[in-house]
Parts: C-alpha cells; structure tokens; sequence
C-alpha cells in the first residue's frame, strides 16, 4: 500500500500561516512576475476563480470580493516544505518517504497492518497540522495512481473524510472509480480527456473496463496500458530511492521588464549563478561546465502577433568548480558572446548539466588560491544562511536589480530573515 500526504493549497497555506486574521477569508497566490494564478484557498475556488488564469482577468472580482494576494515567495515555500517532509520522515521513517514535489510526497504504507491504515494516516495528518501549521490530506491505496485519487477523494469532502481517504481492497476501489471523472485522473491531460470524451468515456471506470489492447492501440501505448493496469491494482511504479544529488541544476526566470542594456544581463547572470552554485556547494558537487541562455522577443511576427527567440552558449570547465566568483567570470563572457544591442529580452537563466562530486576535484601546488576561494564560498553560504538569503553577494550581480521579476505583493521572508521574524503581541 502505498500513500500520498499532499498540503492543501501549499503557498497559500504558507501565506495564511503568518496571517491568521486571513483564515476562512479568500487567499490567492500568483506565478512569476504576478502573472498567473498559481495557488487558491477554497474559499477562493468558490467564487469561480481558476488555477492558471491570468491576475488581470479576475482582478475585479478579487476586489469585489476582498480576495487577498500575494506574490510568490518561494523561500518561505522552500522552507515550510522541509520542516513537513522532515516531519512526514520523524513519523513513518527516513526510507518510507518519497518526495514527489514541493507540497507532496507518496509514503511507503506496507509496513502498517491493514487495520490501522486510517488511524496511522489520521495521525500523520494531525501531527504534521500541529508541528508545521500546514494543512494536509492523505490518500491510501494500493499504488501511486489510486493513492492520487484517493488523496482527490479526501480533498472533495473534508468534513466528512476528516481529510483521509482510505481505498483498502479492490471493492472500495472500483466503488471510487464508478463517477471519478475521467479528466481528474493522474497522467490525463486535457488532450487525452478530449479523445476519450469523444468516445463517450467519461469516468475511471469506464476506462478501467476497456479492453487492454485498445487502450494500447488508442491511448499512447506502453503508457495507456501501464495506466489502465494501476486502476486494476497492478502496482507498476514502485517507491524510488530519494534523491541525494540532483543531477543537473536550472536557474531562470522572467525579468520583471524587457531589459536591453548588457549590464543588467550580466548582474542577472551573476545572479542566478550564485544560486546555482550555493545549490551545488549544498550537495557537495561540482559543475564541469556552464550554459548561459536568453530569451528576447521576435520581432519579425506581423503585427498583433507575438513570440520569442533564444540564444545560448555553452562551456566545458578546465577544471570542475562550485566557485561562485570563477563561475561568473565564465558567465558574465558568455553572456557578452550572445547579447545583441537592439534585442529585447525577457528571460535569462544558467544550467551545470556536467555534475560531479566535489571529492574529485584534482588539487593544484601552484594556484592555492582554489583552497583559499573554498573556505570564502562556506563562509558566505554560512552567513546567507543565518542571516538570510543574499546577505553577501557578489558585487558583479548588481545592488538596485530593477530587471528582477515583480513582487509587489509578496510577504515577509518569516522564516529565513533575522528581520523578518513575525512578532508576537
């Protein structure tokens, strides 16, 4: 058996936990540069606000109805997300929790007897609601998929399920499956939920009762079939081992306006490799190479149209490195060898694909100055993290940053700012 504790309304939860004078009221949080909705309480799905909707689309009814927003602030996220998964591990084991993202994780159940599956998700809930102030609901079943739709199953009446959902043997299964709609199903996306609508396929069951071979002529195949067996039971995908090291490292995002001037691509650069190295420092690891990349808006489109085009260069490393200052020497060359005057661009980010352990970084006699770089770079990570993020920085990354994306409405840092702590009257 396996579990899914999945946090409700993740960012928004975050957000309320700070804010108590806002629980019960309507709470929305917004994507990148406040342009989407990302996150929605339930009190504001009740008002018709969607996921994914753009702010300016429903920011009339948000005011009419005095919904609260905020910008996305991912390190409060990132850190209310470990204290929960920290505390999904304290209770059911280091080697039973599966992280799957940043508010969900499916749990290894077959150590539990079958008797005290309710009562141990139960528990699992109140105590994680207790240490982290985070809401959660739990879905138990006998593979990843069913745990999903339990987990939906518990989130649909929370009163009555008290926010567990136990699908034990295969009759309380296909009981679920009977008006499950077919488009709130894991792994069905709004293409495949047309096609089977169109073949008059509109719940779980149905599906589930479609023979296996056309489901792997019609629907994707090897996948289709694999998905169709999970809703018979078949436990196909099993619990992975958690991941010690990422195996490749991403730092992007949207400027908070079209930038044109090289100076702010480069502090933008600088910027996002010094978060892509305190990363590869946090797991002990290196990078052998480096790829700078720029989006910019293409102006060739007829009018009324609109696009983008990118740009990159890449580098393999002499040497492997976590050196923030040697990087973003790298990075700031590679940077000048793609801009071009005139272009306006609208995103920039940086990738390590060439990950290694920084064990095996070979030493040099004549530049001990590697040595000196490495205790600069713990003693900087050290001071960002009791002091909070960005604390020191490298001067290349600029002071000012207007070309960073908009956060108008984003909270305090609580819990990684000295400064920010939340005060208690």
């Amino acid at each position: 058996m396996i579990a899914i504790a999945d946090c409700n309304s993740f960012y928004c939860s975050c957000e309320k936990l700070f804010r108590p004078d806002l629980i019960g009221k309507p709470v929305v949080v917004l994507s990148n540069n406040d342009g989407c909705i990302v996150s929605r309480t339930d009190e504001a799905k009740k008002l018709g606000i969607d996921m994914a909707v753009p702010y300016f689309q429903c920011k009339d009814i948000m005011l009419q109805h005095g919904v609260t927003t905020f910008s996305s602030n991912y390190h409060l996220y990132g850190d209310m997300s470990q204290r929960v998964m920290n505390t999904f591990r304290d209770i059911m084991g280091e080697e039973t929790v599966e992280v799957y993202s940043v508010d969900e994780a499916f749990i290894n159940f077959n150590h539990v007897p079958e008797a005290d599956y309710y009562s141990r998700a139960l528990h699992l809930k109140l105590t994680t609601e207790q240490n982290t102030g985070i809401p959660i609901c739990v879905g138990i079943a006998p593979n990843k998929l069913l745990s999903k739709l339990a987990n939906k199953l518990a989130k649909k009446d929370k009163a009555k399920s008290k926010g567990v959902y136990v699908l034990g043997n295969m009759n309380q299964v296909n009981e679920a499956l009977m008006n499950f709609p077919i488009g709130d199903l894991w792994g069905i996306g709004r293409r495949y939920e047309a096609k089977l609508l169109g073949f008059g396929i509109q719940t779980a069951w149905q599906f589930r009762n479609l023979p296996k071979e056309w489901v792997r002529k019609n629907f994707g195949g090897v996948v289709g079939e694999r998905l169709w067996r999970q809703l018979h039971g078949e436990s196909i995908s099993e619990m992975n081992d958690p991941l010690i090291s990422k195996k490749q490292i991403l730092t992007s995002r949207m400027f908070g306006r079209p930038v044109t001037s090289i100076t702010e691509i480069e502090e933008a650069i600088a910027t996002y490799i010094a978060r892509a190295a305190e990363k590869l420092r946090r797991q002990n690891d290196a990078t052998a190479d480096l790829t700078v990349f720029l989006l910019y808006r293409n102006t060739n489109l007829p009018k009324g149209q609109y696009g983008t085009l990118s740009s990159y260069r890449s580098i393999i490393l002499p040497n492997p490195t976590s050196d923030t200052i040697e990087l973003t020497k790298v990075g700031k060359s590679l940077a000048r060898t793609i801009f071009f005057s005139g272009r306006s661009y609208i995103k920039g980010g940086i990738m390590f694909q060439k990950i290694v352990p920084d064990i095996n970084i070979q030493g040099n006699l004549f530049h001990p100055e590697i040595n000196l770089n490495k205790l600069l770079m713990s003693a900087i990570d050290n001071i960002n993290s009791s002091q909070g993020p960005d604390t020191i920085t490298v001067g290349a990354a600029g002071k000012s940053k207007t070309w960073k994306m908009r956060q108008e409405m984003r909270s305090p840092l609580y819990t990684t700012r000295w400064d920010a702590l939340p005060l208690v009257h």
